[in-house]
This record gives C-alpha cells, structure tokens and sequence, in this order.
C-alpha cells in the first residue's frame, strides 16, 4: 500500500484520531540528546499520545534531565540489561493501539504519531509501518541524506513469503523509522534478552511483525536520525568489521525466531532461512578477519554455494541483479584481501557508490514482493 492509499483510507475511517499511540524512549548515556528527543515525542499533533522513558541504567546526567520532566511523561529506571530489555519494559507500561520505538539520540516529526494513527486506523490488517527518517549531524543540523537512501523504500503488503526466503534483504527502518500495532508486539514479547544483549532488538521487531500482518510505507520523512560516531543501526563511511559480526549475530538469532514464529503459525518456511546480505557479512568477516569471525562453522565454499541458493530465492530482483551477486561472493571469495575489503565497501556503503548505480539499482529491484512471479514458485 502506498502513502497516497494510506491517506485515503485514513480519511475514510476518520483519520486515526481515536487510536492512542504510544512513544517508548530507550536512553542509556544519551543525556546530550535525550532533551531533543523527549520535546520532540511530546510535541506531537495527534491528541492522544503517551510518552514513556525507558532510562537503561545511565551514568551520566540522563536521571537529572529526566526530573525536570515531571509528570509530563512516563519514566521507568531500571539497571542497565541492554536494548531489549529496555523495550520490554516500555512495553509493559504501554497501553496504546499503536506503538513507536524511538532511541534517545534520535527525534520525530511532529506530524509522526499523526500519520501513524491514520495508517493504522486505515488498515485494519496492518502490523508496521516504515517511513523515511532523514539525517541530522550531533548538534541536530540536518545533513540533505536520509534513509532508506532516495533508490530504496521499505516493501509493502504481505511480506511473509520474503521474509520466511530472504528477510534481511529487504529494505528495513531502525526503530525510530518503524511504527507497530501493539498487539503485533505483544504478540512477540518479550524480546529475547541474551539474543540481543545490548543493541539489535530492531532486528527482532521489524522481521517477526512481518508474519503477524501487513507492512506499509509512507513515503516522507516523520523521524530524524542523528549521526554520531556511536550509532548502532549505521555501518559509518568506512567499512567496519565490529558492526559486520554485530550483524552476523543479529542475523543468527532473528532467523532462529522466525522460524520459531513460522512453524508456530502453521507457515512453510526454507530450511535454512537464507539472505545473501547475511552471507555477504560471513564472507567478508571471515576473509578479512577469521580469527574474529563469529561463526566457527563457516568455511568459504559453504558461504558461496549457500550465496548462490540465496541467490536463486531472490523473486524481489532482476536477472541482472541476480548475475551481479554471484560474481560479487566468487570474487570475494578468491580475490585478496585489500581488493575484499574494496568490494564489500562497495556492498555496504551505498553513498560511497555512484548516484547513477544506486538509482540503476533501484530500477531493478521489482515494486512487490508479496508473491514471487509465476516460474519462481
């Protein structure tokens, strides 16, 4: 469902004014930022929203700032157990239809809950929905970029077949560029804690949602992203091989919780869940750094034959697409290291790509992904 159909259906159920949505704040140490993102929650326009704080154990001056606050949001405090469990516990303080996460260094909109309401409120059968977040450097001056870059946006409708073939190959939000229905969360709650032990519970939420409903996509910014130096979601403009084996863990424990949910609900699932994004990070982990490499039984030939099925699931690309990837990881695979680390900035940092390349790419990707096209079935 496009923005414009969002809108059309809001209008015809009255908008989404009587859907309360909840606004979780998780904070740890984020005590230059946190004001920003607590004025920005509260300044909302929709009439119902209630504004929770999540402080994650933070020893800076997060607990002073949050005193001036007064009765004016929710907080809880609790020791510090990481992202996940500072989400857990919002939502045990929340009772709205609907539900953002937002971390402590970033903002919304105010128009944000407005229009989460509406698609809500509009679509009956939908379990999240992704919109743009643009970016702000650390002292909140806008920088011109956003996510998902200008090429890409987040996939619509019934999603469960991607997701259960290749779910982190499709275009996803970080938390504070994803609004749920509650009951799709509850319905996943909690957030295994130990999988996601400090950053990486967006990963769980995003994936799982997809099997409990519909997803949408409004295309315009309602949320800003601060880039920092110490952001989770973002791999940076250099290649950074920590937040590659961050992802690979991620990766590992969100695929083991879909398929958990899918036998649950009764959905066929591959065995294994692959994605080539997933492969890719294992390849370029393990030849840059094997001895960091956090999966032990990862060898190379199993990660490029694996590529290659990955490869052929793909129903949301074009052959052109499909014929670049496979000589991405038989390249990566034998070419020497200075020349791997080349071809995975060229993989992971799409700004450091051509304008040209990144819209050729965008062109090639196919508009749904609902439903592989009729030899792909």
């Amino acid at each position: 469902m496009d923005s414009s159909r969002l809108g059309a259906a809001a209008d015809r159920s009255g908008g989404g004014g009587d859907l309360t949505v909840d606004i979780v704040i998780s904070n740890h140490n984020y005590a230059e930022f946190l004001r920003d993102a607590i004025d920005s929650a509260c300044g909302q326009t929709h009439p119902d929203v209630n504004v929770i704080v999540v402080d994650d154990g933070s020893t800076d001056r997060s607990r002073e700032i949050l005193e001036a606050y007064g009765g004016q949001v929710e907080v809880v405090l609790k020791e510090n157990g990481g992202q996940a469990s500072a989400l857990n516990a919002g939502m045990e303080r929340g009772r709205g239809e609907c539900v953002i996460f937002l971390d402590a260094d970033d903002q919304l909109m105010p128009h944000a809950a407005e229009r989460v309401a509406a698609a809500f409120a509009g679509d009956r059968g939908l379990s999240k929905l992704q919109f743009r977040m643009s970016f702000i450097d650390a002292s909140g001056r806008p920088t011109g970029a956003a996510i998902p870059s200008g090429h890409l946006q987040a996939p619509t409708g019934d999603l469960r077949l991607a997701e259960l073939a290749f779910p982190f190959d499709l275009p996803w939000l970080p938390g504070g560029g994803s609004a749920f229905r509650s009951d799709a969360v509850r319905r996943i709650l909690p957030i295994p804690e130990q999988d996601y032990p400090r950053q990486g519970a967006d990963w769980y939420l995003v994936h799982l949602t997809a099997l409990l409903g519909n997803a949408a996509w409004l295309d315009e910014a309602c949320a800003r992203y601060r880039v920092h130096g110490r952001n989770g979601y973002l791999q940076g403009s250099r290649l950074d091989l920590a937040h590659v084996r961050d992802s690979i863990t991620y990766a590992d424990a969100t695929s083991r919780a879909l398929a958990e949910l899918a036998d649950e609900l009764g959905l066929d699932h591959a065995e294994p869940i692959l994605s080539f994004s997933d492969l890719a990070n294992r390849l370029i982990s393990l030849r840059l750094e094997p001895r960091l490499h956090p999966r032990r039984d990862d060898h190379v030939g199993r990660l490029v034959a694996d590529s290659l099925r990955a490869v052929r699931r793909r129903f949301d690309v074009s052959w052109p697409v499909k014929l670049g990837m496979v000589m991405w990881a038989l390249a990566v695979a034998v070419a020497p290291r200075p020349v791997v680390r080349r071809l995975a900035e060229l993989l992971l940092l799409p700004e450091g790509r051509r304008t040209w390349l990144n819209r050729l790419l965008g062109r090639l990707r196919r508009s749904s992904v609902d439903r592989p096209p009729e030899g792909n079935r």
